[in-house]
Formats: C-alpha cells, structure tokens, sequence
C-alpha cells in the first residue's frame, strides 16, 4: 500500500469513529448531538472518496472499509435514532403495534437495508455514473435531520413557519411509515443521479442545477427542515429523468 491510499483510508477511519460516537450518545439519549456526529461523519465519507480521487489512490481495501464505516456510521447509527424515536412513541399510545412496543422494531429494517444496498454497490460495476437505489448516506441524513429538528424548533431561524414539519416529525406512525419506505427506497432498482459534473454546462447537467437551486431556496425558507426536502427532492427528480439516468451507462 502506497503512502497516497493511507491518506483516504485515514479520513474512512475518521468516519467510523463519528458513527461509533454517534452510537455512544444515542445510548446516552442524546439524540440530537449523536445527529451531528453523523453529519460529520458524512463530511469524512465525502472527503475519503475525494482524496481517493484526487490522489489516484483507490484500492480494494479502500473501497471495503468504506462500505463498513458506512454501515456502522448511516445504517447502524440513524437506525438506533429511529429506534429511539419509534420507543417514545408508544408511550401512552392506544396502537396494538405501539402498546406491544413492536413498532420501534422497524428500525431494524435502516442497517439490514443498508447492508444489502452497501454490498450491492460494492459488486456492481454500472454505478459510477448514477446510482440504484437511494445512497445509504442520504437515508441517514435523512434520519439523521429528525432530531435536529425536534431539538432545536425554536432556535431555527427561517422564512415561514415550522410548525408543520415539527409536527409532522413528532408522530410516530408517520416515522415508522417513512423508516419503512426508506428501506425500501435502499434496495430498490431506482436510478438516482449523482452529482458529478463532466462539464459545467446546462446542458446534460439540468436535473443537478435544479436540485442545487432548489436545495439552496429550500434552505433559505426552511432552515433545518430544508434537509428532509432536500433528499425528498433528490428522488423525485431523479424519478422525473428516470429514463435519462437509466440510459447513462
């Protein structure tokens, strides 16, 4: 191994230690500091594949390590989130599932699906250009922005009221309805785009610079709650030039 690939795997490593704190604090209920320390970790997860570019260090044990610290820090991590959210809702509920407390072991379906998405991608050649299937990193932001959410309502500062999407957030049907549907969206045979320019230009590049226009004015009304559109968003596009994305091998 050449001193350039330790460079990449260093920052990998970096990934899987946020994903471990993260874990460490969910245990300690302290939700929303374990969702930063996702959010970090996907900075690492970022920087690790750049440096490998950039670097022209890419390696086998490069791209395994990566899947493993991804599964540790967007699957195992916003799995035991959705865990403990999933839990407080069954408090005083009148659901069988909830009073039975098996809602909450619906969780369990965001690192199984991660697992299967990560080892997917690890043998499939065709996704350097697109991906199938909703990217693990992107579910666990996804989750990972719930609590966040939750948390910080009065301090977020934004353009319209948030009332609805705190709402929204704090019921926990529609949490186990969503940690289904993102399981789902994991292992699925989507196309989703990626967002890597060969060029800058408009054209051939149309659903990227809608989805950066629209993450940015999302982010302008909504603050923290942008983060959920912002992956909603990225679906919905990437369904509307389904054909286009599917055809870019």
């Amino acid at each position: 191994m050449t001193w350039k690939q330790h460079i990449p795997n260093t920052l990998t490593a970096f990934n899987l230690i946020a994903g471990l704190i993260a874990i460490t604090l969910i245990m300690e209920g302290e939700l929303a500091m374990a969702s930063l320390f996702i959010f970090i970790a996907a900075l690492f997860d970022f920087l690790d594949g750049t440096a490998a570019r950039i670097l022209d260090a890419r390696s086998e044990l490069g791209k395994q390590l990566d899947s493993l610290a991804d599964l540790v820090s967007f699957g195992v991590a916003p799995g035991l989130i959705m865990f403990q959210l999933l839990s407080k809702g069954c408090e005083g509920s009148c659901n069988i599932l909830e009073q039975h407390h098996i809602t909450p072991w619906f969780a369990l379906l965001i690192p199984v699906c991660a697992a299967f998405r990560l080892a997917k991608f690890n043998i499939d050649l065709t996704q350097e250009e697109h991906f199938i299937g909703m990217p693990v990193p992107a579910t666990a932001i996804f989750f990972a922005s719930i609590p966040l959410i939750l948390f910080y309502q009065s301090a977020q500062f934004s353009l319209v009221p948030l009332d609805f999407f705190t709402d929204f957030f704090s019921n926990s049907r529609v949490l186990a309805v969503l940690t289904v549907l993102f399981s789902y969206l994991m292992v699925s045979d989507f196309h989703l785009f990626a967002m890597k320019f060969k060029k800058m230009g408009w054209k051939g590049n149309e659903m990227r610079y809608i989805f950066l226009i629209l993450a940015a004015s999302y982010l302008l009304l909504f603050s923290l709650c942008a983060i959920p559109l912002i992956i909603l968003t990225y679906f919905v596009l990437s369904l509307f030039f389904q054909k286009r994305i599917a055809n870019s091998d």
